[in-house]
């Protein structure tokens, strides 16, 4: 008898569940507001999902391929120096949250330490939010900088999801050696939700497994 892997990849989802997810994301989605503190939230009234990544990971490319839009969300010309909460309305059920990518190198320290208060106020302190995705470069596995922000995820309760990007850079014997360095930096992460979704926005691989995801929320 095989032992299942822990963490194992998410499994397609069947033809009703990925056309709940298809009908979602044809809604539309629209860029609502960048928020760079908690008075600025927009109202909590629907359910919200967030994604989080280090700089350069593929974040404004992966809700662009969730969206079908090629320009919705805006990757940084420098990396560490966007420092808002950019929420996309998605039809009238659902918030995407674009939260700033990490890494740091090149923002100065009071600029991280006001980001990192307010995405502790954020993530404590939403009550419609749902899950947060965290997306992890194939190539490169789970860093310090992603620990740090599964910790803090693990401190205020907030399930987040591993969001493997860029899969299709890698050949498939070294992705599967990310995979279990991810499933191993996994293992001690509480919040952990345990499946982890394969992406790639320039193929669309997973992109239809995360899109039933999020409408498996509603």
């Amino acid at each position: 008898m095989t032992t299942p892997l822990p963490f194992p990849l998410a499994e397609e989802p069947d033809a009703a569940t990925t056309e709940a997810g298809r009908k979602l994301f044809a809604t539309g989605a629209e860029f609502l507001k960048g928020v760079v503190a908690m008075d600025g939230l927009p109202p909590a009234d629907r359910v919200e999902v967030c994604f989080a990544g280090r700089s350069n990971v593929g974040k404004s490319s992966l809700i662009n391929a969730l969206t079908g839009r090629k320009a919705l969300a805006r990757a940084s010309n420098t990396p560490g120096r966007t420092q808002e909460i950019n929420f996309f309305t998605l039809g009238a059920t659902h918030y995407l949250v674009d939260l700033p990518g990490y890494g740091y190198a090149n923002a100065p320290l009071a600029v991280v330490e006001k980001w990192q208060k307010l995405l502790k106020k954020y993530l404590s302190g939403r009550p419609t939010l749902r899950r947060a995705f965290v997306l992890i470069d194939a190539r490169h596995g789970i860093k310090a900088v992603d620990d740090e922000i599964m910790r803090l995820l693990d401190s205020a309760a907030v399930t987040f999801q591993c969001v493997v990007t860029k899969s299709d850079k890698m050949h498939a014997r070294d992705l599967d050696r990310v995979l279990a360095q991810v499933r191993t930096g996994l293992a001690g992460h509480p919040a952990a939700f345990p499946e982890i979704v394969l992406t790639s926005s320039e193929t669309g691989d997973g992109i239809p497994t995360l899109r039933a995801i999020i409408a498996g929320m509603a």
